[in-house]
């Protein structure tokens, strides 16, 4: 397995494996091509996938506030589970975010995602269940 940054070149093969791990797509949103392109080209080494053999079977997108960084869109091929390609991905964003001297690692998970609230304790994450998420959204595809 090697792991990589992703290029607008990806963005099918993105879109596929997200449809196939079960992730939501906005491609009206802040998934469109458009939209993936800009936010490709203000962080290029935020936007990572786990290749084997050439093939895409896991990505990673990182974000950051400059306070904390966050672990978004992680998603590994059903065919592909319980082999660690999440668990190197999640190790390669802290890297990266390490690198520009994050020191605070998030993710929002659902709560009814038994396994990635799983692995993401196995990592080292803390559960903050005292923590109440709030977004507004100008639409559903935002």
């Amino acid at each position: 397995m090697e792991i990589k940054k992703l290029t607008m070149r990806n963005y099918d093969e993105i879109v596929k494996l997200w449809s196939e791990a079960g992730l939501p797509f906005k491609p009206k949103g802040r998934d469109s091509e458009e939209s993936i392109a800009r936010q490709m080209k203000e962080n290029p080494e935020f936007f990572l996938g786990a290749f084997e053999n050439n093939r895409l079977i896991g990505t990673v997108i990182i974000s950051s506030d400059t306070r904390k960084g966050w672990i978004n869109r992680l998603a590994v091929h059903p065919n592909y589970r319980g082999r660690g390609v999440a668990r190197a991905l999640i190790n390669k964003a802290e890297k990266i975010l390490k690198h520009k001297g994050i020191r605070i690692f998030c993710a929002l998970i659902e709560k009814t995602n038994d396994a990635s609230r799983k692995l993401f304790r196995k990592c080292g994450y803390v559960e903050h269940h005292d923590i109440i998420y709030l977004s507004k959204r100008e639409s559903n595809e935002v």
